[in-house]
């Protein structure tokens, strides 16, 4: 049975991490009040960084609930992500979303990151290796 954790391998834990993503993010998704930087990494698996600030989430509650369904969501779907690195940054108004909306936006992120990540590596393999 694969494991469903959010490990600390799963995670950007250094400022050198973000920075990295920031200014290499070779993919770029947006959802309704959130987007996502993402660059590839060399680890076999994806990590995820989170940006919500107070400027753009005003409470406390609100940005902890959405932190808290973020990493649910990458927890669920870190065995079908390519091994990339993401920042997740929200957006003014997305604390009025609730929690199921804001579950669907990631979800359609991760499949969009998916796919945008999959057209790049196979449109950067060689011709003879696409046959």
């Amino acid at each position: 049975m694969s494991s469903q954790g959010f490990p600390r391998q799963l995670r950007l834990l250094t400022a050198g991490d973000y920075r990295r993503v920031f200014d290499t993010a070779a993919f770029k998704v947006h959802g309704k009040g959130l987007m996502a930087l993402a660059s590839p990494n060399d680890l076999g698996h994806p990590r995820l960084g989170l940006i919500f600030s107070k400027k753009n989430v005003r409470r406390a509650v609100d940005r902890n609930r959405l932190k808290r369904i973020a990493r649910d969501s990458i927890r669920l779907r870190q065995h079908r992500l390519p091994p990339v690195d993401i920042v997740l940054l929200a957006r003014r108004g997305v604390q009025d979303l609730d929690n199921a909306t804001v579950h669907r936006q990631l979800h359609g992120m991760w499949k969009r990151l998916e796919r945008e990540a999959n057209k790049a590596a196979t449109s950067d393999a060689p011709e003879a290796e696409r046959r």
